[in-house]
């Protein structure tokens, strides 16, 4: 048994704080079968002003449900620009330091989990993980600089965007293991024309996921009080998330207008906050969008309460050529577990709708094919409440106790 496990992701510190998310659940899990881990992550939180203060000291460490954290001085920074590189950067050098000084102290693990968005963890990782003759898995939950390419913030032949593929590639090469969170990462190496130089055996995919247990109790401990929501007079699909630009919410605007001239039964709830919102919701007002309501933001916890009495909920974002390798949205499995039918505005490779018969998806993201994906969505009660039974049950193959098994077979076999 590899027991102790070193798991290093920049942005873990919101885990910390709310006590979930993927590596907050990796660990949890991972101490039952046996195993020690500790997250290393940045001393600031990306998500919020909720930072960590280490006192001017190079590292600081707590414990939190017998989860050790180490959190890594680093500068503080708002939005994306280049305060945020140096960030990373920082993150990047505190981190190799604060790794030799911990292992000092506290040994030497048996392995090291590095895991993005950006590659300077995985680079981090693989440097530590020869320096202390232990394996490194290289975990990609967000491609870079591919993603920033797809959302056209960076040009493919770009010098910039040359040298990151190169370091993309030579990550690959060096890890001992790559595990990526859509079923296509085999696909994209190959795509990339990397597979002659990238083992393609040593590429493993665990997607994200969800914990049933805490959805299932907070779906019954923290029920929102919603009319709206309550109303059997309508068909309510619920969308949960950010309303944002990059959430592109003005399309499904556009596919809500033409499902109002079709079926006034349907209705559209909009929860979540975002710079968007009142542009939208004057949109509304102003073309007579009469079935799209936003309910502004709601705490997390009561998420699930919403989610599992919609009559479907929607899965939206901007389209972009990474749809072909599949789809692992942290919100996608929260839908499953919810037992609703699931309408997807895009449609993916390796599409866990298929897989499942759990939801229907726009063959194209326009206006019009959404609508049309709406519609017939909406006319079976009896088909869709087939396809949310088989969402409850297709969710237990994406519960991180499950996921969590498939990490320690990589664990034990890298």
């Amino acid at each position: 048994m590899k027991q102790n496990v070193w798991i290093w992701n920049h942005y873990a510190t919101n885990m910390f704080f709310d006590q979930a998310g993927r590596h907050y659940w990796f660990a949890e899990n991972l101490i039952k079968e046996g195993y020690k881990p500790v997250i290393f992550c940045a001393s600031t939180n990306h998500f919020s002003d909720n930072h960590v203060d280490t006192q001017g000291d190079m590292y600081s460490m707590d414990s939190l449900n017998n989860i050790p954290f180490v959190f890594v001085n680093t500068p503080t920074y708002k939005g994306n620009g280049k305060k945020r590189i140096l960030n990373m950067i920082s993150f990047y050098k505190g981190l190799i330091k604060t790794a030799r000084a911990y292992a000092k102290l506290n040994g030497k693990p048996d392995i090291i989990i590095a895991s993005s968005v950006h590659p300077l963890t995985l680079v981090a990782g693989l440097k530590v993980a020869k320096k202390l003759g232990v394996p490194c898995i290289c975990e990609v939950r967000d491609l870079w600089p591919e993603s920033i390419v797809a959302y056209g913030s960076l040009k493919r032949n770009s010098m910039i965007a040359k040298l990151l593929y190169q370091g993309e590639k030579w990550i690959y090469k060096k890890t001992n293991s790559i595990v990526m969170t859509w079923a296509g990462g085999s696909q994209y190496i190959a795509d990339q024309g990397w597979d002659k130089q990238v083992d393609l055996n040593k590429v493993k995919h665990i997607s994200n996921g969800v914990i049933i247990d805490s959805f299932d109790k907070n779906a019954e401990e923290n029920k929102i009080n919603d009319l709206d929501l309550e109303n059997k007079n309508h068909k309510n699909l619920v969308y949960a998330g950010s309303i944002r630009k990059v959430n592109n919410l003005g399309l499904l605007l556009d596919a809500a207008k033409l499902v109002q001239e079709k079926d006034q039964q349907i209705r559209f709830l909009i929860y979540g906050s975002g710079d968007e919102k009142e542009n939208l919701e004057n949109r509304c007002k102003k073309e007579n969008i009469n079935n799209v309501i936003f309910k502004g933001r709601v705490e997390k916890k009561l998420v699930p309460s919403i989610l599992t009495r919609s009559y479907a909920n929607i899965l939206h974002n901007s389209s972009t050529s990474l749809d072909k390798y599949g789809q692992s949205q942290n919100k996608f499995f929260e839908y499953m577990a919810a037992g609703r039918c699931i309408i997807q505005t895009y449609t993916t490779g390796y599409s866990i709708l298929e897989k499942y018969n759990c939801g229907v998806s726009a063959v194209k993201q326009s206006p019009e094919e959404i609508a049309k994906t709406i519609l017939k969505a909406c006319k079976d009660d009896k088909k869709a409440m087939l396809m949310g039974q088989n969402a409850r049950i297709a969710a237990q193959d994406f519960d991180f106790g499950n996921l969590t098994n498939e990490l320690i077979e990589i664990i034990e076999n890298v």
